[in-house]
């Protein structure tokens, strides 16, 4: 994606009219107010608009008794919100920013209506999060005028905006909201007008790996959770994160872009998140989801292995950040070993156990390839330095005793250890290879640059690191590798690579 011409933003003394008082346009009109400009809140509930300035201006005056706004400016940014209630109110705006319901008719009609009342050049934003901007647009006189200004919730907190291009939309005007959300304090990024925009379309593996790997009974949605967070380095594992998020929400989302896409596999919506839906387990907002939120119900703990003996002899293998780290976890511990090079790519051995890091392949299939019967796989750590917990899989022809000494190293590293069922790839690297590859494709595909995508997983989901980014610290040949045997397991195009992480691997060039 070619790098956009540079615009000035919109001037303090324009005028912002937000339509839609509910919280992402009660939000996004705090954002405007206390930069500088004049807004004007409209809602067709009555009262609702009211009442949403009313809040920000409490809001306003919150910040100011904690130190965060002085007192004048508090006042200032609260002097320049004002709540209307007729559409002809808004005739001179110069920006007006759509947070109404996603609803193509219905934003259709609004802009519609607008246009004949604002001034020539008056620019149009949507909110949508879902809906095409092109669609959008395509109604009006001058579709070249409205953009996407995507804000994450809640407004006034998330960095990330997301700049969004329909087919007609002027570049210039693209332009003008980027340099307009940096002027408000935000970080903006550039996308194109497809199923999803940037963020909810990469963050689909996220939530599709951990409901595969509990379908296939991998572990339990405790254990699955854990292991992204304590060995991932995500705030939240994906279960949790659906239940916050509602499962009536997560899921519509999911059957957009699936659908959009012409249901390609990549994007297939779970059974197991279907039924949640079906029952109206929706999350915390129901009090059930994945996770039972009503009074008196026990949160389950994730399965951490019982406690093995410390092995008696240890032999850590080559450089990779697997065995570093072991190997200073270890020496910290007063744990001894010996250090010695292998031709494969093994991690450890100890008592009669060899341990490797997935490359995609289950144990059992590595075992077959390998000729070593008691292979044991651990998995990815975004920094095996920090993590408390590890992943762990075992060959189907393993001996029990090797399997415990394996658990019986990690452990002796100071590490929780979740023994999964024998899947593919197990579930950190899994999902993070699909997420760098989901991220790939986007680039390839023109939807936005390497810089914008790292930019707003990390900002608009609070990704431990950019996928593309991670996917250069894990290695992208390695990458391309466990997708490809991910594909060969499963013989499904979901898995399918990339043509740009292939293209990279290829060359050894850096994605980002």
């Amino acid at each position: 994606m070619s790098a956009p011409s540079v615009s000035a933003a919109l001037p303090l003394s324009a005028r912002i009219a937000v339509v839609g008082a509910g919280a992402m346009g009660a939000g996004i009109a705090q954002v405007a107010a206390a930069a500088g400009h004049a807004v004007s809140l409209l809602d067709n509930r009555p009262d609702a608009a009211a009442h949403a300035v009313a809040a920000i201006r409490a809001q306003f005056a919150r910040l100011a008794d904690k130190g965060k706004l002085s007192a004048d400016a508090a006042q200032a940014a609260a002097s320049r919100l004002q709540a209307v209630t007729e559409l002809a109110e808004l005739a001179d705006a110069d920006l007006v920013i759509e947070a109404i319901v996603e609803n193509l008719d219905a934003k259709q009609a609004l802009y519609a209506a607008l246009e004949a009342l604002v001034g020539p050049d008056c620019l149009f934003a949507t909110n949508t999060s879902s809906i095409s901007v092109t669609a959008i647009a395509a109604r009006l006189q001058r579709p070249e005028r409205l953009a996407g200004l995507h804000f994450f919730n809640p407004a006034p907190l998330m960095a990330l905006v997301e700049i969004v291009s329909g087919l007609a939309t002027d570049p210039a005007v693209a332009n003008t909201l980027f340099a307009t959300a940096a002027a408000w304090g935000k970080t903006p990024v550039h996308a194109k007008s497809t199923p999803g925009f940037i963020v909810n379309r990469v963050a689909r593996p996220y939530y599709a790996e951990a409901l595969r790997l509990l379908q296939e009974g991998a572990a339990d949605i405790a254990t699955l959770d854990a292991l992204l967070r304590e060995a991932g380095g995500f705030r939240m594992g994906p279960f949790e994160l659906m239940d916050l998020i509602g499962h009536d929400v997560n899921f519509a989302v999911t059957q957009s872009v699936w659908r959009a896409f012409y249901h390609d596999p990549r994007f297939t919506p779970s059974l197991i998140q279907q039924e949640r839906v079906d029952a109206g387990f929706y999350g915390k907002k129901t009090g059930r989801g994945f996770y039972d939120y009503r009074d008196g119900a026990v949160r389950p703990l994730p399965h951490s292995e019982a406690a093995q003996p410390q092995p008696g002899t240890i032999v850590l293998y080559g450089s990779s950040p697997a065995s570093q780290v072991l190997a200073q976890r270890l020496g910290e511990r007063g744990v001894a070993f010996a250090q010695a090079q292998a031709s494969d790519a093994r991690v450890a051995d100890v008592d009669g156990a060899t341990l490797f890091v997935t490359d995609g392949r289950s144990a059992t299939q590595r075992a077959h390839d390998s000729g070593i019967a008691n292979t044991v796989l651990i998995d990815l750590a975004l920094d095996y330095r920090q993590a408390s917990r590890l992943g762990l899989a075992v060959a189907e022809g393993c001996r029990d005793t090797a399997a415990q000494a394996a658990i019986g190293l990690l452990q002796a590293a100071g590490l929780a250890v979740s023994r999964l069922r024998d899947v593919p790839g197990l579930a950190v690297m899994r999902t993070v290879a699909m997420l760098a590859n989901e991220a790939a494709d986007a680039v390839n595909q023109s939807v936005c640059s390497a810089a914008a995508v790292d930019a707003a997983m990390r900002l608009g989901v609070n990704y431990p690191l950019g996928p593309l980014a991670w996917a250069g610290q894990i290695g992208v040949d390695q990458v391309c590798t466990v997708l490809s045997h991910l594909a060969a397991s499963y013989g499904e195009d979901r898995y399918r690579l990339s043509p740009l992480l292939q293209h990279h691997a290829l060359t050894g060039k850096a994605l980002s």
